[in-house]
């Protein structure tokens, strides 16, 4: 489990070695989960465009546009974990990649703000397999410290859709209206379907094949709520997250409209992603050497201190863009050391049942990030407190989290370098 993808050693005796190598996997799966990523931040610079010629008057209500396809997502993520522990990865994968082609062409035809609304909802929930299979795609090949080290590698690639979506958003928008933004997803999700049809072969192992039975899937992810480790975690990452998704959605207006950015905001918003990335991959060279649960906690920490900072800053008479964006692009790079490694630490119990564990965590984590990200979204009132505030509170909530999932002991060496890892 500790060589690359393709090595013999992590091959089941009774199924032929994994075709795909460590690279290619890699960046598979984050295009994959970038595709979600895609359909969010490439229309941020349209949500004005979108809102005026669907007849949208509040400016507020624009955000439900990224909110509610969040939300689908969040409540979509239950169905596909199941599903593919049963019929395997692949089949669910691809599954969802059609679903996404579909819905993104049916948004690219709507009139009506409501219908658009509808559509982006049950896109979301559609196409949750995209971000609940892969991570059980990878949890099939590798564990520990290490399936933390390519998760950061994969938040990378992943980040790079954030960076320069926007730029893509705005180009389009300026050559052929916001409409061909959703055209554009759908062309990218059928190159996503050819690519995995192609190439990504089956990793679950044919004896953990789980059936579909109430009584089965319910154990499965009971699992995941009883085991105190797991849950915690999984509490502890949904709040960063739920102020990411908060800060995508009010960034337009905070960053465009209240900081004057203007028609720079997409260069500014992909900077900031470029910090988040920056931080995947300073993680990914270090969290072997020092261990997950170490560089996490530690990141943790830094990151409640930087949200103090945000908190003052904000109370400021007049706080500038300069002010606000540095500190913010490094909480942003704090949650890039945090994401991987709690993700991978909430996963790591579930060998077996890592479709369905993927499934309830993605679940819980996307449905609270939801609700905080509506919550610090619907709050915007013309400047950074609601953000700055929900930064603080996140931190503070998953400090307290981690406390109770670690039995109040932060920064152990569950296992140390060199120590064989248990089958």
């Amino acid at each position: 489990m500790h060589g690359s993808a393709s090595s013999p050693a992590d091959q089941h005796p009774t199924r032929p070695a994994f075709a795909i190598g460590e690279r290619e996997l890699i960046v598979m799966v984050a295009l994959i989960m970038s595709l979600q990523a895609l359909a969010i931040d490439a229309m941020l610079p349209g949500l004005p465009q979108i809102a005026g010629e669907l007849g949208v008057t509040s400016p507020n209500h624009r955000q439900l546009i990224v909110g509610l396809f969040m939300g689908g997502v969040a409540f979509g993520s239950l169905i596909p974990g199941p599903l593919a522990d049963r019929y395997g990865r692949r089949r669910v994968l691809l599954a969802g990649l059609v679903c996404y082609v579909l819905v993104s062409v049916a948004c690219a035809l709507v009139t009506e703000f409501n219908t658009m609304l509808a559509f982006r909802t049950i896109g979301g929930f559609a196409c949750a397999s995209m971000s609940v299979v892969p991570s059980a795609v990878i949890r099939d090949r590798f564990d520990g410290d290490r399936m933390a080290r390519l998760q950061s590698l994969i938040a990378v690639i992943f980040l790079i859709v954030p960076m320069i979506a926007p730029t893509i958003g705005q180009g389009i928008l300026v050559l052929a209206g916001w409409r061909w933004i959703f055209g554009m997803m759908a062309v990218m999700g059928v190159l996503g379907y050819a690519w995995v049809a192609l190439r990504l072969p089956e990793s679950l192992d044919p004896e953990h094949r789980q059936p579909i039975r109430t009584t089965v899937i319910a154990r499965n992810m009971a699992e995941t709520f009883t085991n105190r480790t797991s849950l915690g975690y999984i509490l502890a990452s949904a709040c960063p997250l739920g102020l990411i998704w908060g800060w995508v959605q009010c960034c337009e207006q905070l960053l465009g409209e209240h900081f004057g950015a203007g028609e720079q905001f997409p260069y500014y918003f992909g900077g900031m992603a470029l910090f988040m990335a920056c931080g995947n991959f300073a993680n990914s060279r270090i969290v072997e050497r020092f261990g997950a649960r170490r560089v996490a906690h530690t990141a943790l920490l830094v990151y409640i201190l930087v949200a103090a900072l945000q908190v003052y800053l904000a109370h400021l008479p007049h706080q500038s863009l300069w002010q606000f964006v540095p500190v913010m692009a490094l909480s942003m790079m704090l949650s890039g050391f945090m994401s991987a490694n709690f993700s991978s630490i909430a996963l790591q119990p579930f060998a077996r049942t890592a479709g369905s564990a993927s499934s309830v965590q993605s679940f819980v984590r996307l449905v609270i990030g939801t609700v905080i990200g509506l919550t610090v979204g619907q709050a915007y009132d013309q400047s950074a407190r609601p953000l700055a505030h929900g930064l603080l509170a996140a931190g503070l909530t998953s400090l307290a989290l981690i406390l109770w999932s670690e039995r109040g002991k932060l920064f152990r060496r569950v296992i140390p370098p060199g120590m064989p890892r248990p089958a």
